[in-house]
């Protein structure tokens, strides 16, 4: 397999970015509504305070994305959540990893990020599977947040 590369996404990545969110495979593991708008994704990668995105590439092609949120209210302008997503075709490459290891890197050393924070659903055992492998560590479980599609679930707070 060729090199992960990392980078900041661009306005020009929109599409790439679309097209793995509209995987029913992504957006079943977040709390974003299916079919989003081209304008939507070009608005979201737009320059916004506090908000930093990442892409995965490989051979030049987007295969994953991360969005940083660092809190702007100033008593948690020491904490940041993300969101990520892979590409379906390229899971169970190292592509969630890699994006997790920079985003931490950034958080660490350049973003003044004390604490990381992560909503995920219980029974998506993937990502769990590479959060634990990382420095993050369960704090909490919260009950009926979100409808899923067939009833109500949990999702796990994880801080790092």
């Amino acid at each position: 397999m060729s090199e992960i590369v990392i980078r900041h996404a661009e306005t020009r990545d929109y599409e790439a970015i679309r097209q793995i969110h509209a995987q029913p495979e992504v957006y079943c593991n977040t709390l974003q509504v299916p079919h989003p708008s081209d304008h939507m994704w070009q608005e979201r990668l737009a320059d916004r305070p506090g908000i930093k995105q990442l892409v995965a590439c490989i051979d030049g092609d987007v295969v994953g994305h991360l969005t940083i949120d660092v809190q702007q209210r100033p008593r948690r302008s020491h904490v940041a959540d993300f969101g990520i997503c892979v590409d379906s075709r390229w899971k169970n490459r190292g592509v969630a990893s890699a994006l997790m290891r920079e985003m931490i890197e950034m958080c660490d050393n350049w973003l003044r990020v004390d604490r990381i924070e992560l909503t995920v659903f219980v029974d998506n055992a993937p990502a769990i599977k590479v959060y634990k492998n990382t420095a993050l560590k369960l704090k909490g479980l919260v009950r009926s947040t979100h409808c899923v599609m067939v009833n109500m679930s949990m999702h796990i707070i994880w801080r790092g």
